[in-house]
């Protein structure tokens, strides 16, 4: 047989505790070959790999066990002068979120060039053309024009892209690539599949692609690990792995998916939230006087109506309009059109008259971790806004209060007095709805709540979110780029796109019935998945 590109045996990984993080892990890589690395998150399938690059935080990190063989190398063995020959040269590193991963403070073509120049020794002129070129061939509109850019003025999907550029500059002959398109739009995600999959096969380059989405490995991979608890406990080729899974946890990886239906809106449910020709327009400045020349039409003439009990998914690609549509009924933004809530005009209320219905309109936002303040104990957290919009609770009713939410979304109440960081993801954005529905809102805008969990937290979160509804006959404005959660839990959609409704009607007709050919490419996006030949990526 033909000796493997990479080769990893028995790799333990330690950072102190009682158990090992990962635990005597072997896979191979073979030239020309994808491997998706497949577990939720903790998993170790991150710190997998990267060990192969030794850039865990050492010394805290140590390897009790193993090999990492490359070149006829094992790279743990390497010192830090022999790594960086290998690290951009021979093996290249995609990150999750590029926008943490590039440096807020330089542009795109010298953040490119500093890899080609310490690598390679390329001087200005021809760093410049190379850089050109990687642009071009990842996809880039215009790359002249991008050269200058900082990183900010660029879209998720673009940043991206910019970082396989990085990644592809010296022609490496393995691609990590960890998590690259979670934080991505379905058509947008696509794209990202495809460019890989064609750069890989042009370049003859060897994937290690970690992901906890199942839908992406049967279109990008070759074989497949399952890592559950730093181990391996699944392996083989991707279509055997989906056709006939053998372990329970590859078994529940492929069952975890949103599903069920929404509760359905009865026609005597009052309307809750209404929005009549909704506007946002940012104005554009220029000259010295700082004279408005013209808009970005953020949100431009918007008519939505949600009803207790009923859920409106908003939909859409990054840009065209969702948040801030939601942030304009929720009075967080500036807007003009008539905006009511219940019965009460609520678009010319200032910040003072709107603060005693704040706790009636409440927002789950997509980072738990973000939005959760570090400094303050669970408890502290979701108590804040009862000590703001129910002044008279004494603590001990305030702490009653507390116990009962966190009961209700699912959570231990004695983790109250434990911090935002010694919890998961899943039950981060569980806190976070507990902070919300502490306060028996009427209306809660929920953005992306879900894109950044695994694929059993997500059905675990929608589940609890449906419940919740069903309870407390909640109206939820629902924003998501996954299609899929959209399904399980909106009774009607709506598909915005550069600031406008495209389409609009029941979720059924919508998923099943889509008219315009906007809907039809972010269905086939987010649907292709599913029923694509293993290899194949969507256009």
């Amino acid at each position: 047989m033909t000796e493997p590109l990479l080769s990893v045996r028995d790799l333990s990984v330690s950072f102190g505790g009682p158990k090992p993080a990962v635990d005597r892990i072997s896979f191979d890589i073979a030239k020309g070959e994808t491997l998706a690395l497949v577990g939720e998150s903790g998993s170790g399938k991150s710190i997998s790999a990267l060990s192969v690059l030794k850039l865990l935080p050492y010394p805290q990190a140590s390897h009790p066990s193993g090999q990492i063989m490359f070149g006829g190398q094992d790279l743990l063995q390497l010192d830090e002068k022999q790594l960086r020959r290998v690290r951009g040269n021979k093996i290249a590193m995609i990150f999750q979120e590029p926008m943490t991963s590039l440096n807020p403070l330089h542009t795109i073509e010298r953040q490119i060039g500093e890899v080609l120049k310490l690598h390679r020794g390329l001087r200005e002129r021809e760093r410049r053309a190379r850089t050109l070129e990687l642009l071009h061939e990842v996809g880039i509109r215009d790359p002249e024009k991008r050269l200058a850019a900082y990183p900010h003025q660029l879209s998720g999907g673009q940043r991206q892209r910019v970082m396989i550029a990085m990644a592809l500059a010296n022609e490496p002959d393995l691609l990590i690539a960890d998590e690259p398109t979670t934080a991505l739009d379905v058509t947008v995600q696509a794209q990202i599949l495809k460019l890989l999959a064609e750069l890989k096969t042009k370049n003859n380059m060897s994937m290690l692609f970690i992901t906890h989405d199942l839908g992406i490995v049967r279109r990008i991979a070759d074989r497949v690990c399952v890592m559950t608890k730093g181990k391996i406990v699944e392996e083989g080729p991707t279509r055997d792995i989906f056709a006939n899974p053998r372990h329970d946890y590859t078994r529940h990886l492929l069952a975890a998916e949103p599903k069920g239906q929404p509760p359905a809106v009865l026609e005597t449910a009052k309307p809750v939230m209404t929005g009549r020709d909704v506007k946002v327009w940012f104005p554009i400045k220029e000259g010295f006087f700082r004279k408005t020349v013209d808009h970005v039409k953020a949100v431009d003439g918007i008519d939505i109506e949600l009803r207790a009990g009923q859920t409106v998914g908003v939909v859409g690609e990054s840009g065209s309009g969702k948040t801030t549509l939601g942030l304009a009924l929720c009075r967080m933004i500036s807007s003009k059109g008539e905006i009511r809530f219940e019965d009460k005009s609520i678009d010319k209320l200032s910040f003072s008259e709107m603060r005693p219905l704040r706790s009636e309109l409440q927002i789950v936002f997509q980072d738990p971790f973000g939005s959760l303040s570090p400094r303050m104990s669970v408890g502290e957290i979701i108590e804040e806004g009862l000590r703001i919009h129910e002044p008279k609770l004494n603590a001990s009713e305030r702490d009653t209060r507390v116990v009962d939410v966190l009961r209700e979304v699912g959570l231990d109440p004695e983790t109250r007095h434990r911090y935002p960081h010694e919890f998961s993801g899943g039950q981060r954005q569980r806190i976070a709805i507990a902070r919300a529905m502490v306060l028996s809102p009427r209306f809660v805008m929920l953005d992306e709540p879900t894109s950044a969990l695994d694929m059993s937290v997500q059905a675990q979160v929608v589940d609890l979110l449906r419940n919740l509804q069903a309870k407390h006959d909640l109206a939820y404005l629902f924003i998501s780029h996954d299609l899929k959660v959209v399904r399980a839990l909106a009774n009607h959609v709506i598909v915005m796109q550069n600031g406008r409704i495209v389409e609009q009607g029941p979720a059924k007709d919508i998923f099943e019935r889509p008219q315009t050919d906007y809907t039809k490419a972010l269905m086939a996006a987010a649907f292709r998945i599913e029923t694509a030949p293993q290899g194949a990526v969507a256009d």
